[in-house]
């Protein structure tokens, strides 16, 4: 017997994407229902080899759906996840609306999944599960096994992130500049704030008045609370000239010594994880490398002499896939296979 799903913003990168993980996993449905703002009612999109029209999310009857993917932004998720949940269905939510809501579990299946029984246990749960931040994600499915084996103490990361993280319009800004530059002059920027073609741009997210950008609390909020509160953590996020795939040098420091060697075998086994790390030319793996996967890449393992117990890695992961609408598609993965669906209506 197999499972009802709704897909929310069908239309967008991420929304078309959890339907072609849906389908390349195999995840057990019966029906797929694409969804979408009523100005894109009747738009086609891809099932595998078959197409389904979009319908309007305003007049879907969500009685009956099982699991509801949402990547329609956090306005439409604010107004519509809680009304969805209280029908019955799983709302798993790709937007930052319900991250940082105490009441709301923020899972990323290979870190946290346990963190779903007892949610699944409440009697008075909303029935919305939120998905982290893209660029949180990848970085946390690499910690983790890490925290396990030598206790993290602190996380210096630096991000290169991809324009496909800032949605369609965003990648197209890309293109046409990288066009215009070689044929006219380049398009005035509208989505970023500067030229991204030939250039990267250290603002992500609204300035916060510490003089952090949002982006960078995101990751130091969500991974807090994903794996463990006492991490301390600082990030600069930058946005570099790269349609899909996200990049973060990480640099770690632990409680107890720990080799690179140590460290290489551990991610090794880590569940999610690839390690490539080869010190030879191309021994590693770049954005272009991961997209269309759904493994996060490790590489550049190296001991960092300038700290205490200190390690230094490169991580590049899909975020379009595991920053996104493969870690949904998981945590619908993770709730059935722990049997825990049963106690959603």
């Amino acid at each position: 017997m197999g499972y009802k799903v709704a897909v929310v913003g069908a239309t967008g990168n991420v929304g078309r994407e959890m339907l072609n993980i849906l389908e390349e996993r195999q995840f057990p449905v019966d029906e797929v229902f694409a969804l979408a703002s009523r100005r894109s009612l009747g738009t086609e999109v891809s099932f595998g080899d078959r197409v389904l029209k979009c319908q309007d999310l305003e007049t879907f009857d969500f009685r009956g759906i099982d699991f509801v993917l949402m990547s329609a932004g956090s306005a439409v998720s604010k107004e519509w996840s809680p009304r969805i949940g209280a029908l019955g269905p799983m709302v798993i939510d790709n937007s930052s609306c319900w991250r940082y809501d105490a009441e709301v579990p923020l899972i990323v299946p290979e870190v946290n999944a346990h963190a779903l029984e007892e949610y699944m246990r409440r009697k008075t749960r909303r029935n919305i599960i939120a998905n982290p931040n893209c660029s949180t994600a990848q970085l946390v499915v690499v910690l983790k096994p890490l925290h396990d084996l030598a206790k993290i103490k602190r996380v210096v990361v630096s991000t290169y992130q991809s324009v496909s993280g800032a949605g369609k319009d965003a990648m197209d800004e890309l293109w046409n500049q990288t066009k215009g530059v070689f044929v006219t002059d380049a398009p005035e920027p509208k989505k970023f704030t500067k030229q991204i073609a030939f250039n990267v741009i250290p603002h992500i997210d609204v300035f916060m008045e510490d003089g952090f950008t949002k982006e960078e609390w995101k990751m130091t909020a969500e991974t807090k609370k994903i794996l463990d509160p006492k991490i301390k953590l600082t990030a600069t996020c930058v946005r570099v000239p790269v349609f899909v795939g996200h990049s973060e040098a990480v640099n770690i420091e632990f409680e107890r010594p720990i080799t690179a060697e140590e460290a290489r075998e551990t991610l090794r086994e880590a569940p999610g994880v690839l390690v490539v790390d080869k010190r030879e030319d191309g021994g590693y793996v770049t954005p272009v490398e991961c997209v269309g996967d759904f493994a996060t890449f490790v590489s550049r393992l190296r001991e960092d002499g300038t700290i205490e117990n200190g390690l230094s890695l490169w991580v590049v992961s899909d975020n379009l896939r595991k920053g996104a609408a493969l870690n949904t598609v998981q945590i619908a993965e993770a709730l059935i296979n722990r049997g825990l669906l049963k106690n959603a209506a």
